[in-house]
């Protein structure tokens, strides 16, 4: 797997990254989340050797990683790298030749992969005459072409509709089958919620959760349903009792302990017929307006 340690950043006198710790296993999606100057792009930067610790270490496989191992890491920054007069097709023959693959393996490649984006009739346009989400699968076309043993990527699904929301998550599935490392930011937690296996969330520069997503609902799984057949709105007096939202019969509940659950249902089957007592799976939404509070 691919793991920092105790990582820490500064620029000036301002810490950036506060020894920061977690863990990219392979054959899973890892989500990185956090709001803007969290501190996810100088972490990737980090791990792609762009920027330097000032403590810490990052390691692949329990081998600490040096600039003359990562040649073979696919990275994808935010800000497009590409050269905007080019044609899609020669620049990237070109980016595939610098990673050492001989020039009709990267055509094959990259033909490979622009056929999955359906760009495959746009490869030999200059990238300039394409729409913001079309040069987005050609940028993550690049991060892709050398067949990369990890994988960073800096708001890969930035800008694309739906149909290349879909190719991206076959690709980057795909790649984790065969026990790639990836690790990617993205502010749309909506679609984290169906693809990622992992996540990491970071705020003001610290690791605030992190783990299998699993594992953080189980962890955070603090609300309860409650539906009646009389009105809920008593639950707004309750002693002990959080109320995240009551619409008529329905209430969102978060309790004070498994003790004031167990009052409340009771009082609930005295006032009438109780339709559904349960405990609800938070999204990872949920899990992320709770942590950085």
């Amino acid at each position: 797997m691919l793991k920092l340690e105790n990582i820490a950043r500064s620029f000036g006198d301002r810490p950036v990254l506060r020894e920061i710790s977690f863990e990219v296993p392979r054959g899973a999606l890892t989500g990185f989340v956090g709001a803007n100057g969290a501190g996810k792009t100088t972490t990737m930067r980090i791990i792609m050797g762009l920027l330097t610790a000032h403590a810490g270490r990052v390691t692949l496989d329990g081998k600490e990683l040096w600039q003359t191992t990562r040649p073979n890491f696919g990275y994808m920054p935010e800000e497009r790298g590409l050269y905007p007069r080019q044609p899609v097709i020669d620049q990237l023959v070109y980016l595939g030749a610098l990673h050492g693959l001989s020039r009709p393996v990267a055509r094959s490649r990259a033909m490979e992969l622009l056929e999955r984006f359906g760009l495959a009739d746009r490869a030999k346009a200059k990238l300039d005459s394409l729409s913001l989400g079309n040069q987005q699968r050609v940028q993550v076309t690049a991060a892709l072409l050398h067949e990369p043993e990890v994988l960073v990527l800096d708001e890969p699904f930035s800008g694309l509709d739906p149909l290349a929301v879909d190719a991206m998550s076959s690709i980057l599935h795909d790649y984790a089958a065969r026990g790639v490392p990836i690790l990617f930011s993205s502010h749309q937690l909506d679609l984290l919620e169906s693809l990622v296996e992992n996540v990491v969330i970071i705020q003001d520069g610290g690791i605030v959760a992190s783990g299998s997503a699993d594992r953080l609902r189980a962890q955070h799984a603090t609300m309860h349903r409650l539906v009646l057949d009389g009105d809920t709105g008593w639950l707004r007096q309750t002693p002990g009792v959080e109320t995240l939202d009551i619409a008529g019969h329905e209430a969102l509940l978060r309790f004070a302990s498994d003790q004031v659950a167990q009052q409340v249902l009771a009082q609930a089957l005295q006032r009438g017929s109780v339709h559904e007592f349960s405990l609800q799976r938070p999204s990872l939404a949920d899990i992320y307006r709770e942590v950085i509070r």
